[in-house]
Order: structure tokens, then sequence, then C-alpha cells
């Protein structure tokens, strides 16, 4: 009688690594991702560019077999109430064949030391009230609901 052989999904292993200026595409194609929409080009490229030369925020990708499939924002400054460095996760995506592989702890142990090391003394994130399955995420990754985040939209006045 045969035998069933048992087949092991043997995953490559994960690598994260701070993103550059060539990154710009991938994190574009990314955050146009995680927004479900094609975002105006000019005004994400301007806001990147801002934004990797500000020392306060940072980006970092993850990579299996040299490929992007995730990445994470953070974003670090002295907050006045807190007394303290505070770091924020603004943007964080995990392409979807690539989702419920750990890619997203990954990035969450990755930042989180990162923070911790630039003397954060917690990190918040905020995310819309539709993803609640990026909400069980970040509660298993240690966040707590513990603030509610009120929005004033411009283009409504």
């Amino acid at each position: 009688m045969p035998l069933n052989p048992t087949v092991i999904n043997v995953q490559a292993p994960v690598t994260v690594r701070r993103a550059s200026t060539a990154d710009r595409d991938v994190i574009y194609q990314m955050i146009c991702g995680l927004e479900n929409m094609i975002l105006d080009r000019p005004g994400f490229d301007a806001a990147f560019d801002r934004n990797i030369a500000n020392p306060n925020i940072s980006y970092f990708l993850a990579e299996q077999d040299g490929k992007p499939v995730g990445m994470v924002s953070c974003h670090i400054q002295p907050l006045l109430h807190h007394a303290a460095l505070i770091s924020e996760i603004q943007e964080m995506y995990v392409e979807p064949d690539y989702r419920s592989q750990k890619i997203g702890n990954a990035l969450m142990r990755h930042v989180t030391a990162f923070a911790k090391g630039e003397g954060a003394i917690q990190m918040e994130v905020t995310s819309r009230a539709t993803r609640e399955q990026a909400h069980r995420f970040y509660q298993r990754e240690g966040f707590e609901k513990s603030h509610v985040k009120l929005v004033r939209y411009f283009k409504n006045e």
C-alpha cells in the first residue's frame, strides 16, 4: 500500500529593511492597495519626497525571496501630553497573496524594535472602523482599543 506523502509548505524567510527613494513605485502600489484606489500620483510623490527626507518618519519593506510583500511606516514625535516620544504607525499593508503568513507579524516586530530603539514609550495606530480584520491583527499584536478618532473633512466645507 503506497504511503500518502505529506505536503509541507515551507515559506522563504521574511526580511525587513528600511525603504529608500528607490522604493517609491513599490510603496505607491502598496498604498493604492491599502486604500483600494488609484491615488493621485503627483500628490503621492510630493508627500513621499517630503516624508522620506523627514528624520521623524521611516518606511520599512518586508521582502520574501527579494520580492516586496508588505510595508509599514513609523512616525516618531515628541508629544506634550505624554512628555515623551510617541511612535505611530501611519500605514501598514501586506500583499493579499501573502496575508496570514506572518508577514505582518515580522513588520510589527521590526517597527516595534525600531521605535523602542529610538526611545518611544508607546506605539499608536489608527485603523478605519470597517477594517475589522486589521483591528483583530493589531489586538493580537498587543494594541488596545483605548481612544476614539474623530475626523473633520475639509472637502465638505
